[in-house]
């Protein structure tokens, strides 16, 4: 069965978030520490640019 989200449902829900405010209570990392851990998830430590260099130069000289 699947999940159905009726109007009232929605209704409800949206009633339920706006009491919560949750947005009110995220905030993200506090400390020097987290915030470098936080700003580190998306490094990939430049493999992705060598990676794609190297393709590129194979590419041009494969074309040659």
């Amino acid at each position: 069965m699947s999940y159905v989200r009726t109007p009232e449902h929605r209704e409800l829900r949206r009633q339920l978030i706006q009491r919560w405010k949750p947005w009110e209570k995220s905030t993200g990392p506090k400390t020097a520490e987290g915030k470098l851990r936080s700003a580190m998830r998306g490094y990939k430590g430049g493999q992705r640019e060598q990676v794609s260099r190297l393709q590129r130069r194979d590419l041009s000289v494969s074309v040659k």
